[in-house]
């Protein structure tokens, strides 16, 4: 793919709700990339911001359209409007190099390959809690050696062809969508390569609040996407059984401890499965 006759399309989807912090700093980043301006088309999605998400989205050459929806829902959205022939998913959340796109979309001249995904890097990670999630991350990632089963849609880029084939983003989960999305592509004979070099840099959750919240929704889709296909529950290079179980179990111990109003038992199964996650976490 040299030279910029041979670059195809690329339509870039970025859904967003409530992300004034980062949604500037994401927007630049996809129009400084190393890539011609007229094959690249740049589409936001907002689910229904109350911030100024959508007013600092319309000061960059995008199609910014508000439809209350999910990511998955958003991402479907927009592929029926997309005119690129690949189709990039970047989290409003993160920012990647300029560089990145031009290193991942080499990776597609393969036919074998559906899609490529760079490393994740923190973003803010001057402060302690996103720092050190971002060494769970990180450390995820050096597990994959190339080919990936799946990997996070946070900076990902997709042949449409087989996006479409595939039946696009499974919109019943709102999380873990990204994993279910890479089964189905991988289940094909399909493969998703990760390629270090391409680096993006992700927000992480800044607080413990904002982080348990967003692993709660983890746990509870987590359960649901088991239920779907029980043999992931294993786990694979990102994530390793003891992972796996650890959003689990953060949402089965904040269900027992409702529940614990009504039964003291539930109560002391709720501290039960907290130590164990700690015992998790720490070891």
């Amino acid at each position: 793919m040299s030279g910029s006759r041979n670059l195809p399309m690329v339509s870039i989807i970025v859904s967003t709700l409530n992300n004034e912090g980062t949604i500037g700093e994401c927007l630049k980043s996809i129009f400084e990339l190393d890539y011609p301006q007229d094959l690249l088309e740049v589409i936001v999605v907002d689910g229904g911001s109350k911030d100024s998400t959508v007013t600092l989205a319309k000061n960059f050459p995008a199609k910014v359209m508000v439809k209350l929806s999910s990511a998955p829902e958003a991402y479907n959205y927009a592929l029926k409007i997309a005119k690129g022939d690949i189709i990039g998913i970047i989290d409003a959340d993160a920012k990647v190099e300029r560089s990145w796109l031009k290193k991942l979309i080499v990776h597609l001249s393969d036919p074998k390959v559906a899609g490529a995904s760079g490393t994740i890097k923190t973003w803010n990670r001057e402060r302690a809690l996103p720092r050190c999630i971002g060494y769970d991350i990180e450390y995820r990632y050096s597990r994959i050696k190339g080919e990936a089963k799946r990997v996070a849609t946070m900076n990902l880029l997709l042949k449409r062809n087989v996006l479409e084939e595939i039946g696009g983003f499974n919109e019943a989960l709102p999380t873990q969508y990204d994993t279910d999305l890479g089964v189905r592509i991988t289940s094909r004979g399909y493969k998703i390569i990760l390629d270090p070099s391409a680096k993006c840099y992700h927000f992480n959750r800044p607080t413990w609040r904002s982080y348990f919240k967003q692993q709660f929704q983890y746990g509870k889709n987590t359960l649901r996407l088991y239920l779907k296909i029980p043999r992931l529950i294993k786990g694979d290079a990102i994530t390793d059984f003891s992972m796996n179980i650890q959003p689990i179990l953060l949402f089965l111990s904040v269900i027992f401890a409702l529940l614990g109003f009504f039964n003291n038992l539930f109560w002391i199964i709720s501290a039960a499965l907290i130590f164990i996650l700690f015992g998790i976490f720490i070891f």
